[in-house]
């Protein structure tokens, strides 16, 4: 598997100019026509983050410290994982006319989108930082740790874009199932509500959702100034190594199908 991996990685350097030009296209390719341009990557979500924040306020924020922040991190992790997923999904059929004339590793197209929106994320992560300055939580050495979620979603997104992008060349309804199911995945990740108030046992199901475990995570170092336990850290990068590793086997198996469907 080491070996694998270093042979993707020497592929990867051989194409290196392609796939930065790939990336630059994609993350300028989103802004296209707009006025703003790329300033929507940073005042998109805070406009998100001003409409929730007015809605829901009111119904679950009155015993939740710090609201604001706490809202702000479960939509900035979450909009993370969708923007990476989406992009991810369609990346092998957006690029079908190359793919389909030059022999290049297939998932360097999938890379590229996920470059593209980690760009987004560490952006809009800045704002994130000054929203937790102005609410008056201290940033401290805590906050370095925040590194390992991080990269653990990365890997996840990575792995769940392998996966819905075959999926989307094999079986394109794919797309519309997967849009109700961010839908369903986003109330499951308790964005804008406290799980405090929920059972024990609904408590624990909570951490069967890998998007709740990334966000619970953030939460833990922002907020409560405090690193979660050895368990989450163990469902960060075993949920990251699941979906990786599921990704990495459906390409092994379906990648000479790949031209059959383009």
């Amino acid at each position: 598997m080491v070996n694998t991996i270093k042979e993707q990685i020497l592929k990867l350097k051989k194409h290196q100019f392609l796939f930065e030009e790939l990336v630059k296209r994609d993350f300028k390719k989103k802004y296209k026509r707009t006025v703003l341009g790329m300033l929507w990557s940073l005042v998109s979500p805070l406009m998100q983050l001003l409409v929730m924040s007015v809605v829901f306020t009111q119904f679950f924020g009155n015993n939740i410290p710090h609201y604001t922040i706490y809202l702000f991190a479960g939509n900035l992790t979450f909009s993370f994982f969708k923007d990476s997923t989406n992009g991810g999904m369609h990346s092998l059929m957006s690029n079908s006319n190359i793919i389909t004339k030059i022999n290049l590793p297939k998932y360097m197209f999938l890379l590229s989108k996920n470059v593209a929106s980690l760009i987004n994320f560490g952006l809009t992560l800045i704002i994130f930082f000054i929203f937790t300055l102005c609410d008056g939580i201290p940033v401290t050495l805590k906050f370095t740790a925040l590194v390992y979620p991080v990269i653990c979603l990365i890997i996840f997104n990575i792995g769940c874009g392998l996966i819905l992008s075959a999926l989307f060349v094999l079986f394109k309804d794919i797309q519309y199932l997967y849009d109700i199911f961010t839908m369903m995945l986003s109330y499951l990740s308790a964005i804008f509500y406290y799980t405090g108030n929920y059972s024990p046992l609904a408590q624990k199901l909570f951490y069967l959702n890998p998007l709740y475990v990334y966000i619970t995570y953030i939460r833990e170092i922002v907020i409560y100034n405090q690193i979660p336990d050895m368990m989450t850290h163990l469902l960060c990068v075993g949920y990251a190594f699941v979906a990786i590793l599921t990704g990495a086997l459906i390409y092994k198996k379906y990648n000479y199908k790949f031209m059959y469907y383009m």
